[in-house]
This record gives C-alpha cells, structure tokens and sequence, in this order.
C-alpha cells in the first residue's frame, strides 16, 4: 500500500487576493487528509489480516476511506492549479475548447464561478471527458460525493469556508471565487487538459 507524502512544491505563494496566511491555514488541513489516508490505509490492512475484514467496523472505515482520499487528492489538484502572474495565453487548447463549448472563454469563466457559488460545501470542478473531449463544470459536495467516474479534472476549486475564511467573512465566497480566478496555474491546466483529450492519466504531482 502506497504511503502518502505531503507534497510541498505544490504550496502556493505570493497569490494575488489569496494571503500566504490563508494559504497556510487550509495547508493543514491538505496535511490532516494525507496523514488520516495513510492511517486508514493500514488500519484496514490490519483488520484484513487478523480476519475484521466483514466486520461493522471494517465496512465503517472504508466508508470513511473515500471522504479522506478525495480529501488529499482534490487538494493537491487545487494547491496545483493556483499561481500568481499566469496568463490564459498559455493554455491554447483549454481555451479554444471551452470557446466552442460555451462561446467564449467568458462565459465559461462565468459558469465556473457560478458553479462555485452553488449554496452549500464543496468544490467546483471542471472537468474533461477523455472519451469525448467535453469539459463540463460540476459542483462537487464534500469530496467524494458527485465525482464522474472517468471524467479527469482540470480546474479545481475549493468552496468550503475554510478556502476564503482566513481573508473574508462567511459571505466572502464570490469575493475569494474572483480571486482565485486570478490566480489560476495555466500551463498547469493546459497540461491536464492535453493529458485529458490524450487519454493520459492527469498528473496532480510530478512522480
């Protein structure tokens, strides 16, 4: 079984409207979810081999499996695809998808945020279809919960207060959305994207 790492070159820094102090804050939590992974991870080992395996207990941890690996993993997606300074120019083909799709990239950038100030917890994501090229943006609760099983995401973002409640009130959802599309890694999206409509498995960190 893999052992999970903290990966730290995906911490971001000096972002535009995101403070490094809010950073930091929801870093721990990125840190809480790799740790409990990698504890659940043996602890369900455990109960497999002294025989738990059909157990209450067993079934109760594996159910709680999902929520922290989608924890870790949605994370390291989402620190990934945050930098400051980058420009939509250097994402061509994410671009020109979304243009046909939508009409214009901004109206895409409209329905992501609009995605992202779905009432409620969670994340909007959006994702590609490797089978058809599609992109479509998805709102995501909690973290295991509405994910399209085949679908690779490419832009990530984190809607749960704890993303914006360092910088803003609880109302200052759309205030940080606007912000972290500002801050948006796209040599990072472009790559997934390719990956994506490549039938390539997306890479959230450099292996």
């Amino acid at each position: 079984m893999t052992n999970y790492t903290v990966r730290e070159e995906l911490k971001p820094s000096g972002l535009n409207g995101i403070t490094d102090d809010q950073i930091n804050d929801h870093w721990n939590l990125y840190v809480g979810y790799v740790n409990q992974t990698n504890a659940l991870n043996k602890e369900l080992a455990d109960m497999r081999a002294s025989g738990s395996g059909d157990s209450m207990a067993y079934a109760d941890r594996r159910r709680r499996l999902g929520f922290e690996y989608n924890g870790m993993v949605l994370h390291e997606f989402y620190f990934g695809n945050m930098k400051a300074g980058e420009s939509s120019d250097s994402a061509t083909n994410f671009v020109n998808a979304v243009t046909e799709q939508w009409g214009s990239f901004e109206a895409w950038q409209t329905d992501f945020a609009n995605c992202g100030k779905t009432r409620g917890i969670g994340w909007a994501v959006c994702y590609a279809d490797p089978v058809t090229g599609q992109l479509q943006n998805h709102f995501i609760q909690l973290h295991e919960e509405g994910n399209i099983a085949s679908f690779q995401p490419v832009v990530i973002m984190d809607v749960f207060e704890h993303a914006y409640m360092v910088d803003h009130t609880a109302g200052g959802r759309p205030t940080y959305i606007g912000a972290f599309l500002n801050n948006i890694n796209w040599p990072e999206v472009e790559a997934r994207y390719n990956a994506a409509t490549s039938q390539q498995a997306t890479q959230r960190f450099a292996a």
